[in-house]
């Protein structure tokens, strides 16, 4: 960063922010906040700018109090909150580090399906099916929900998530092309850990929060064939728009659940 804010008490007026700098910046910023919420969203503009890569170690408490030239308290009460969203981890003896998607801890933290027995790892990983991935045209509401121009250039993807070789998430995704530009279908299949993770390696697209919509569906025809699905059969219909750093949009994905066998469970804070 180019200069070092001096910030003397903990009701100093956060900095004024151009829209769209901070990760809640479609929420109105009020004219004062605490401290450690000041040093927090000068710690989300190092993360946005890539200063601290994903997996890498950021400063220490000390370094990082130095910098910002407030106590180590401060800098410790944020980067709690940072770690309890899931931006950083604390690892005990080591430090702190940014979060990735690719850690156990981190990588289904989207993922809210839940067998029947409640223990995710009975089943083990899911078995991913690519169906396909192709270059379109966004259509107004893809469009709408990528902020990106109706006839923008999007890639959509399908794939069948299957759990004990049975086929149960039937997902679409669109993504804006640029950010993503060289993802294949076989670039997806070749890959062995989470999609968001793959994301995050090779095209610097980390995925930190999201929105979703919930109802009740009955699938159609194709839908039927691909959940190996009765067509009365209620599904639980997810539609997901995930978030990057500064609130940008960057996945729209529709999920069709059979919970014949599992259940959503989502944690309210």
């Amino acid at each position: 960063m180019s200069a070092t804010p001096n910030f003397t008490n903990d009701s100093a007026a956060v900095p004024e922010m151009q829209a769209g700098e901070s990760i809640a910046s479609a929420q109105p910023t009020p004219a004062f906040s605490p401290l450690y919420q000041q040093i927090k969203v000068l710690i989300l503009q190092s993360l946005q700018a890539g200063e601290w890569k994903p997996s890498a170690a950021i400063p220490s408490e000390m370094e990082l109090a130095a910098r910002f030239k407030v106590s180590q308290g401060t800098v410790r009460k944020a980067i709690d909150e940072l770690a309890a969203e899931n931006l950083l981890v604390r690892r005990q003896g080591k430090g702190t580090f940014v979060a990735t998607h690719a850690e156990r801890q981190i990588q289904y933290r989207f993922l809210k399906l839940i067998p029947d027995n409640g223990d995710p790892s009975s089943e083990g990983p899911a078995q991913r099916h690519i169906i396909d991935c192709k270059r379109t045209r966004a259509s107004v509401e893809v469009a709408k929900a990528l902020a990106v121009r109706p006839g923008d250039a999007v890639l959509q993807v399908r794939r069948v998530l299957s759990f004990a070789s049975i086929p149960t998430i039937l997902e679409d995704m669109w993504l804006p092309a640029a950010p993503f530009k060289g993802l294949t279908a076989e670039r997806l299949r070749d890959s062995n850990g989470p999609m968001y993770a793959l994301f995050e390696t090779e095209f610097g697209v980390r995925m930190v929060r999201a929105e979703e919509k919930i109802r009740a569906v009955l699938p159609d025809t194709e839908q039927c064939e691909l959940l190996a699905a009765d067509i009365q059969t209620p599904l639980l219909s997810v539609e997901r728009i995930a978030y990057t750093y500064n609130d940008a949009p960057m996945e729209l994905r529709r999920g069709l659940y059979l919970t014949s066998k599992h259940y959503y469970r989502n944690t309210l804070n």
